[in-house]
């Protein structure tokens, strides 16, 4: 994780690893078969924190929408102590045969279906909020890594952001939006999102037939 924290995926070589650990580099691979075995462990690694609330007892009355916010305000915070990898992250653990994933990274869609479940969702609402949420919550980690400053000293947000170098009759809305992208607030805008979407999951909740 250090390698790719410090120069990226690309980094990431059994030769460069075997260096790191003061190891012959083949020594590695009697330990991981190849660099994608090692990219699936350090988003295992990552996804570590992608765990959801729960009480003991599955009470009903949990509050699903608190957990599903607390849930993607920790993991955030794991995710950009790391922002090399999210890009990977997101990929990996979103892409291939269900069966086929690391069960590391299936483990948050479980806990999620459970949530959902005893939140009142049938299985196929249950499974549609599950791949909402983390929809929403993995992109919005692309978008805020993006979200970064090209010239720190500089005074003037357009210069700031680089986006002087975007054609003015091309992008004349982008450009304009300089003042607000600069003072962008990753927590917030990711809270203001969650609102969005749960308020959409709220109205798709069964709802209990009337007593006759």
């Amino acid at each position: 994780m250090t390698i790719v924290d410090e120069g990226g995926v690309d980094d990431l070589t059994m030769r460069r690893l075997g260096q790191a650990l003061d190891r012959n580099p083949m020594a590695v691979y009697r330990h991981a078969m190849d660099k994608h075995i090692l990219l699936d462990g350090l988003v295992e690694r990552v996804i570590s924190d992608f765990v959801v609330p729960r009480p003991a007892d599955h009470s009903t009355d949990l509050d699903w929408a608190a957990a599903l916010r607390e849930t993607a305000h920790r993991f955030r915070r794991a995710a950009l102590a790391h922002p090399n990898i999210v890009p990977t992250l997101v990929t990996r653990s979103l892409s291939g045969p269900l069966a086929l994933r690391p069960p590391g990274m299936l483990r948050p869609l479980e806990e999620l279906l459970d949530l959902f479940t005893d939140a009142g969702f049938d299985q196929r609402g249950a499974l549609h909020a599950a791949r909402l949420y983390t929809g929403y919550l993995y992109q919005h980690l692309l978008h805020e890594i993006q979200e970064q400053v090209d010239n720190p000293d500089e005074t003037d947000d357009v210069l700031r952001l680089g986006l002087h170098r975007l054609d003015v009759t091309q992008f004349p809305r982008l450009r304009s939006l300089a003042t607000i992208i600069a003072a962008y607030d990753g927590a917030t805008e990711l809270d203001e999102g969650l609102s969005i979407v749960i308020a959409g999951l709220r109205s798709q909740l069964r709802t209990p037939e009337p007593p006759t």
